[in-house]
């Protein structure tokens, strides 16, 4: 078996496409033997519980509205060329991920990680859904196979919140400084959204040593 840990952000876009990418390779190599794991990272720590007004959000974060769409436009049209339809205009408000993250979490212990982190992105990306809501996570989590009614019951309490948060920092004294970062074998850090011929390769070379 060969692990890939992804530290991510689920209102992080370049992570959306990134995810796509490695989804497209992984589907043509369907003799890969590589299990996934995801791990938190908030691209915004300091976020309110409640969210803030999405416009308001990337001014402040970009300098201004023209900064704003610069860096958007360069999403929106990598998105395009690869056949991601992201709706941006949809999105109305930028979540606090904590409770997403610990959704993934508990995903993990039932073996439905890729499963919910799938949800949590078109949720967010294509729907406009704010996956800081308890209702919204909720869904996401029975769609994927999950106990709704336990993770509501979970969502209203603090379980998991300090680990999410001691992990996050983890990621960030080791070096990492966004997202997505992926970790081949607990060796190899692949850094950004690389495109799938990249791990196209990846995996026929880890197929090859493998069958060696």
């Amino acid at each position: 078996m060969t692990k890939i840990d992804i530290i991510s952000d689920p209102i992080c876009p370049w992570c959306y496409i990134g995810k796509t990418r490695l989804d497209r390779a992984l589907e043509t190599n369907p003799n890969h033997d590589f299990i996934i794991e995801w791990h938190p990272y908030q691209l915004n720590p300091t976020m309110p519980y409640d969210g803030m007004d999405r416009r308001e959000y990337l001014e402040t974060k970009f300098g201004g509205q023209e900064g704003a769409m610069k860096v958007y436009s360069q999403i929106d049209q990598t998105a395009r060329e690869m056949g991601l339809e992201l709706n941006f205009a949809g999105i109305k408000r930028t979540p606090n991920t904590i409770d997403a993250h610990r959704l993934v979490l508990w995903a993990g212990i039932e073996g439905k990680q890729n499963a919910v982190v799938d949800r949590l992105f078109k949720a967010y990306f294509k729907e406009g859904r704010d996956i800081s809501e308890h209702s919204v996570l909720v869904r996401i989590a029975a769609a994927a196979g999950m106990d709704g009614d336990a993770v509501r019951t979970l969502l209203k309490g603090d379980a998991n919140i300090d680990d999410i948060r001691t992990r996050d920092a983890k990621s960030r004294e080791s070096g990492v400084q966004g997202v997505p970062c992926f970790i081949i074998d607990n060796h190899y850090v692949v850094s950004g959204a690389q495109p799938t011929e990249m791990w196209d390769q990846v995996i026929k070379e880890i197929l090859s040593k493998t069958h060696a």
